[in-house]
């Protein structure tokens, strides 16, 4: 006897493949970009400029689903997702996915810019093709996920300027340097998830924490500085330097007590959580900053 059919996927399925409040970040950090480099009011380039991000987040969320639906099915905070769960066939998310990026490549380059479309194209290749195979076999997967991470701002920036000026890649390192605690915070908290489908990530590898600690505190640190070069080149005024060291100075706090060995798992739960809050109020305030400024 034939097992029962699996019921069609609903639009629901199709939207929860794209992971949209992930791709959410990445679509928000691009509008960071265009307005940071204060472009000529255009709202048609801007529509589209958002319309184009959307496309290419969702659709590299898909191809990122369709290449870890083995693993997906093996970890309990991703079990549940489309195709693990059978509601979206691995055939329609790798169709899906590439139609996605397709259409943001050529609205992008069409309509927009040549450079946001060419950053573009860096995020999707450097996510799928890089940072998601990675995962299986780098210890440096999450340093590499950072690098695609941190092109959404320059994809904006260019698109409001034309061209990628010093803030514009300020923000590719504010990107860079925060994803690296953020992310090390999730992995320690689902370290065992990642253990039991062979990530050999460093929370993996490294079961005391003492060095995924370290290594969040450094690049939280890193971050603290990067965030604040905008000050000293002139590119921002004290008011935000201000912010920006209040923020990063309670964010780094959140990281300097994840190095303690006591409540390590409290404490990488608060750096999440950390990380959520510090990276709209930093952005927010450079973005505030250079209007007003203008």
């Amino acid at each position: 006897m034939n097992p029962p059919a699996a019921p069609p996927a609903r639009f629901r399925d199709y939207l929860e493949l794209t992971k949209p409040r992930l791709s959410m970040l990445s679509v928000l950090t691009a509008m960071v970009g265009y307005f940071a480099a204060r472009p000529p009011s255009d709202p048609v380039k801007f529509i589209l400029l958002l319309v184009g991000t959307s496309l290419a987040a969702g659709g590299v969320a898909a191809l990122n689903q369709w290449l870890e639906h083995d693993t997906d099915a093996l970890m309990k905070r991703t079990a549940d997702r489309p195709i693990p769960t059978g509601k979206v066939a691995t055939g329609s998310a790798f169709v899906l996915g590439w139609l996605m990026c397709i259409a943001a490549l050529f609205l992008l380059f069409a309509r927009v810019d040549r450079f946001a479309a060419l950053f573009t194209l860096l995020t999707i290749v450097s996510y799928v093709g890089w940072y998601t195979p990675a995962k299986r076999w780098s210890l440096f997967s999450t340093e590499i996920g950072a690098v695609a991470g941190a092109f959404p701002p320059l994809i904006g920036w260019s698109a409001g300027e034309g061209r990628v000026t010093a803030l514009g890649w300020i923000l590719f390192g504010v990107l860079f340097f925060w994803q690296i605690p953020h992310f090390m915070s999730i992995a320690w908290t689902y370290r065992r998830d990642y253990s039991a489908v062979h990530f050999p990530m460093l929370p993996v590898r490294d079961e005391s924490g003492k060095m995924v600690a370290i290594w969040s505190f450094i690049n939280t640190a890193a971050l603290v500085v990067v965030s604040l070069l905008p000050v000293f080149l002139g590119l921002a005024t004290r008011a935000y330097g201000l912010a920006a060291a209040v923020f990063g100075s309670w964010f780094l706090w959140r990281a300097i007590v994840f190095m303690h060995p006591e409540g390590r798992d409290l404490a990488a739960r608060k750096l999440f959580f950390g990380s959520i809050i510090y990276l709209p109020l930093v952005l927010g305030a450079l973005v505030a900053d250079r209007l007003i400024a203008s």
